[in-house]
């Protein structure tokens, strides 16, 4: 965890700049009992992001914001579609576990038709 001004240095930025950024939804720092901000690696990295974002590509904190908010989304989503995979796979194990269970004739009863259905009646 970084104080305000290290994590500045190490974004390249002034720290206003992180108060801007704050203010703007763009970052949430942690806080200590006192309400100092405190920067994680997390948040370095999306400094740096954010930094590329504007310096190198020219996009305005509102395009910034709605950049990070879809990066965001699209994490949720990853995280989604994993979990439904596991789910998926986990459905498939327990379907063919109960096919190995069973033999061919338990599926249907042959009392059911009263014998082979090409017999015609004796």
């Amino acid at each position: 965890m970084y104080i305000i001004s290290v994590a500045a240095e190490l974004a390249g930025v002034h720290p206003q700049t992180l108060r801007i950024y704050e203010r703007k939804g763009l970052l949430s720092p942690a806080r200590t009992a006192g309400n100092t901000r405190r920067y994680s690696e997390r948040d370095i990295e999306q400094l740096r992001a954010i930094q590329e974002l504007t310096q190198e590509h020219g996009i305005n904190l509102a395009g910034v914001k709605m950049i990070v908010e879809m990066e965001r989304q699209l994490e949720e989503m990853r995280r989604q579609m994993e979990r439904l995979a596991r789910e998926v796979e986990r459905a498939r194990q327990r379907l063919a576990e109960a096919a190995a269970k069973s033999s061919p004739t338990s599926l249907v009863p042959r009392s059911s038709f009263g014998g082979t259905p090409w017999q015609v009646g004796d």
